[in-house]
């Protein structure tokens, strides 16, 4: 049982492999099988089909043409993420999106709910660690080299080299990355 295990991981990470050519975008830190994993569910079933990237079948992602991203930073890759976006979302390199984590880069009109308000991009440095639960609201810029504790509501614009927590965040400490 143990050799054919071991036979068939080497089969998944050849065909991950293979797979990963049919992506626009890649994720070089995703292993190999996650690509025939995703691949199955995102061409053959059809979940998140509109995305060019690989993306978990639990998450939704909306308006991909106003999103960018970085090496080591595809967002959707967890599970049950929410990433909109409406007014656009920069992402920056080795940028890590927990689970269930929201992205919403734009709010509806309260005059008309059918409309959205146009503002700025959301803005995510380098070297970004956004904790499980955490939600990003529009027109927030996200510096480099920060941790987002988990369950955060980011609402404003945070600094570089900071830990933040809480709902609304705040600045729990200096990181110093090494």
């Amino acid at each position: 049982m143990e050799i054919i295990l071991k036979y068939l991981k080497k089969v998944l990470n050849i065909v991950g492999m293979i797979l990963k050519l049919t992506y626009k975008y890649k994720d070089e830190a995703q292993p190999n099988w996650k690509y025939a994993y995703y691949f199955f569910y995102q061409r053959i079933l059809l979940f998140n089909v509109h995305v060019p990237w690989p993306v978990h079948p639990t998450s939704h992602i909306t308006y991909t043409h106003n999103i960018s991203f970085g090496k080591k930073a595809a967002p959707g890759t967890g599970p049950n993420q929410y990433i909109q976006g409406n007014n656009g979302i920069l992402i920056g390199d080795n940028v890590r999106i927990g689970p269930s984590v929201s992205i919403i880069s734009a709010n509806h009109d309260l005059a008309n709910y059918s409309n959205h308000i146009i503002t700025k991009p959301i803005k995510i440095g380098n070297n970004v660690w956004i904790g499980a639960n955490s939600v990003i609201l529009p027109g927030v810029e996200i510096g480099n080299n920060v941790v987002v504790g988990a369950g955060s509501v980011v609402t404003k614009n945070i600094k570089d080299n900071t830990i933040v927590a809480g709902n609304p965040c705040k600045i729990i400490k200096k990181n110093n990355p090494s």
